[in-house]
Formats: structure tokens, C-alpha cells, sequence
């Protein structure tokens, strides 16, 4: 299996001299499968760049797992250059929205009103299905299973786990630590306590056994307290779901759009030395890099 990241950052993208190296595009990345099936996950400004390198891939055949609606992570679909060019298919799978009552399908209705975009869904070119998930039902694409995960965040948000022959990686999109909204003094303290471990529980165990994590890791330690509510993990909170998860390799992504490329191997350099990984490996996302195992 072969990761490719196209986009790293969180909320908005930020091109420049300050995050040249870890790149500044919002959430993207491509997956291909032993048998070179393409998965996307996510449609952040990064899968503009992801397109550009499949021109010469044609047909492209391709399956885009989406997350959620928040613009980070589908503001780039517009300019996936592959849906104007007819012999090519785009599967895009997602959540039930419980606000709208409407499928995945108005991620590409919404974005492509008159209003807002010069070309309108009717005049694409490529064949375009929808297809919207129930959480824990997997998906096959070719010899894989995507199964979509429910975490933590203001919207409906899936983590994706993807098997294919005997290899897995799992993503967040965003995700939150779960927290109890009651104080340890109220009525519903317990009750909401026991709620909360078993959402984790089943979300630990939906994971086990992945070699790969990547993982929302907005926020530093210090950060946090004052970002609660935001839906957004930290390193801390993504090192536990990957031993949780009993990974090989955890990335840590969706960068925190102040930082500079300078500031996030600061950081990285501090969790390495007070959180030492124990045998699994940390990295940090960088556009344009890659794995294969």
C-alpha cells in the first residue's frame, strides 16, 4: 500500500515562505492499493495537485472518501481537473448531514451553485456517483475495505480504516477526544462518563490492529484546554488513539495553519523527547511525501 499526502494543513490553506517545507494546503490524501486502486481521502486545496499528477494517468478511475463538510476538507473538489474530462469516474462517499437531511451529494450541489462557481454540475464531464455511509458498514473498492468510522466533531464526522491485502491505515479527518460536558458534580455526570468510554472503546476497537495512524493533531498540550469544544485532537490525544491502535507509524497532520515549518519541528522535536514512542514511529505530514509498506 503506497500513502501519499497532498495536503497537510488545517482550516486554510497557507501558501508561503513559512510553510514551504511541510507545504500549506488543506487536507489531502491519495492511497493506492497493491492492485493500484486510487483512494482519496479528503478534497482539501491539496487535491488540486493530486489531479495535476494524474493528467497523465488517464482514465482516471477513483474513489474519494470524504470526512466532513467543513470547507478545509472539500474546498479543492472544484478544481479536480479529472471531472472535466469525460472517460473518467469519480465515486464520492460520505455522511448522512443530519442539519440539511441531505447525503453526500450536496458537498458537489452546494459548491457548484452559479453563485459561487462559473461551472455548474450538469456541464462536468466525468461520470460522478454518490454514495452516502453508514458508520461501521464497509465499503470495497477493488480487493480493499473501507470501513467509515463516527468520531468526534461539530459535524458528522468519519475516520476511514482501510484494509487491502493484509495491510491497514487508519485516518481521523478531525476528531476530538471525547469529553463529559457534565461537571462531576451534576446529576448526569456518570451516566454521561459511561457513554463516553464506550464510544472510545468502540473506537479503539474499530482501529486495533492498523500499521498506520494518521491522525488531527491541531493543538500542543498547553493549547488545548482553551481550544475544547473546537473538534480538534493533540499530539498527546493521537499518540494514545495509536498505541490504542497498536500502530507501527503515526502521522501527525491537519497543522495548525499559524505555524511555521520552523515552529511544528519545534514541537515535534518536544514530543519526541516527553513522549517517547515506545517502539512506534512518529513522523510529522509533509506535502509531497510518501510511503509505501
Amino acid at each position: 500500500m503506497k500513502i501519499k499526502f497532498w495536503g497537510v494543513r488545517g482550516s486554510i490553506p497557507v501558501p508561503g515562505a513559512r510553510t514551504v517545507r511541510y507545504g500549506g494546503n488543506t487536507t489531502c490524501i491519495e492511497i493506492r492499493t497493491d492492485t493500484n486502486d486510487l483512494i482519496i481521502l479528503d478534497a482539501g486545496t491539496g487535491i488540486y495537485q493530486l489531479s495535476q499528477s494524474l493528467l497523465g494517468q488517464m482514465p482516471v478511475d477513483a474513489n474519494l472518501f470524504i470526512t466532513h463538510s467543513h470547507w478545509d476538507h472539500i474546498q479543492g473538489l472544484p478544481f479536480f481537473i479529472p471531472l472535466f474530462i469525460p472517460g473518467n469516474r469519480l465515486k464520492i462517499h460520505g455522511s448522512y448531514d443530519v442539519v440539511s437531511n441531505r447525503g453526500v451529494e450536496q458537498v458537489m450541489a452546494i459548491q457548484l451553485q452559479y453563485s459561487f462557481f462559473p461551472i455548474r454540475e450538469a456541464e462536468l464531464k466525468a461520470g460522478i456517483e454518490y454514495a452516502t455511509l453508514a458508520p461501521g458498514i464497509p465499503v470495497k473498492v477493488g480487493r480493499s475495505l473501507v470501513t467509515p468510522i463516527l468520531l468526534n466533531h461539530p459535524v458528522v464526522n468519519f475516520g476511514y480504516r482501510i484494509d487491502c491485502e493484509g495491510k491497514s491505515v487508519f485516518f481521523t479527518g478531525d476528531h476530538e477526544p471525547h469529553q463529559n460536558i457534565y461537571s462531576a458534580e451534576d446529576e448526569g455526570a456518570i451516566e454521561y462518563g459511561r457513554i463516553i468510554r464506550e464510544r472510545e472503546a468502540a473506537i479503539h476497537n474499530a482501529i486495533r490492529g492498523v500499521d498506520v495512524v494518521i491522525a488531527d493533531s491541531s493543538y500542543t498540550t498547553e493549547e488545548y484546554p482553551h481550544k475544547k469544544g473546537w473538534g480538534h485532537g493533540s499530539y498527546d490525544s493521537s499518540i494514545s488513539l495509536a498505541r490504542a491502535a497498536g500502530a507501527k507509524v503515526l502521522y501527525f497532520t491537519h497543522h495548525e495553519p499559524t505555524r511555521s515549518d520552523e515552529e511544528l519541528e519545534a514541537i515535534f522535536a518536544s514530543v519526541q523527547e516527553n513522549s517517547p514512542s515506545e517502539g512506534m514511529e512518529y513522523r510529522l505530514a509533509m506535502e509531497g511525501e510518501g510511503i509505501e509498506f
